[in-house]
């Protein structure tokens, strides 16, 4: 049974139209990277998953719950749900073990030292166990992304959801948050992430998601998608965005049409 599964996804904000339509299942322990352009519907299809954002029609089963039926306990389905945004989103007035307590204590009602306890064994997964008592002003971008990674982690969720993690960082902080995930993939934790990191999508993913106005346009694990895109609007999306520095057009096969 997969963790994810999304059929018929449609989703409008009065006349505009910005998920057209999308199919797609994520199994058990399996990374699952959506790319493609500003605009394409990427946010909105992670959004839909834990009904932050709510469905205009179409069907979103999670760990076996159709959280798009009405009589859905969507809180309770969201405790088994972890998601990072593009903002850190912590609490500026607690410190970093307060902030990676507060909702283990108020949700999943674990006492004081339990949840402690917890929340220092995922400051330490994410590296930053030596920060515990220091409050989120003090710590640099890329430490509030994994203190945000850490506080979700904290919950034990069966799935991470990722809106864009590193793309309010600085470019030279954005390692050590990828760093971060790329253990979580390595331990077999469900991940569906957006993202614009073409490279770490080309390492860590085992499928690859290209999505562009509201559908999506193409998948496949990342050394076909990135090597010979089946699509023209595929191929034309990786032009413009990989540097060659970092993936060459030769060694991703774009250079011509296969």
């Amino acid at each position: 049974m997969s963790t994810i599964e999304i059929s018929g996804l449609h989703k409008s904000f009065g006349r505009l139209e910005v998920l057209r339509g999308i199919d797609l299942a994520v199994a058990p322990g399996e990374v699952v990277c959506v790319i493609g352009p500003s605009g394409s519907g990427k946010s909105t299809l992670l959004r839909c998953v834990n009904l932050l954002t709510e469905p205009t029609t179409g069907t979103i089963t999670v760990a076996g719950v159709e959280v798009t039926d009405p009589d859905c306990d969507i809180d309770a389905v969201r405790r088994g749900i972890g998601m990072v945004f593009q903002q850190f989103n912590l609490f500026g007035h607690l410190t970093v073990r307060e902030n990676v307590t507060i909702a283990q204590r108020r949700v999943l009602k674990r006492g004081k030292a339990e949840a402690a306890r917890i929340a220092t064994e995922n400051l330490e997964r994410v590296g930053l166990a030596d920060k515990a008592g220091a409050y989120p002003a003090q710590l640099s971008g890329g430490q509030q992304q994994r203190v945000a990674i850490a506080r979700a982690l904290a919950m034990d969720p069966q799935l991470m959801l990722f809106d864009e993690p590193t793309s309010a960082l600085d470019p030279e902080l954005v390692g050590e948050v990828l760093a971060v995930m790329r253990s979580l993939a390595a331990e077999g934790m469900t991940m569906l992430v957006v993202t614009h990191e073409m490279a770490f999508a080309r390492e860590v993913a085992n499928r690859v998601v290209f999505m562009d106005d509201g559908l999506i346009v193409e998948s496949g694990p990342p050394v076909e998608l990135f090597r010979a895109p089946r699509e023209e609007r595929t191929r034309e999306f990786l032009r413009r965005v990989l540097e060659p520095s970092r993936i060459s057009e030769t060694e991703i096969g774009i250079h011509k049409a296969p």
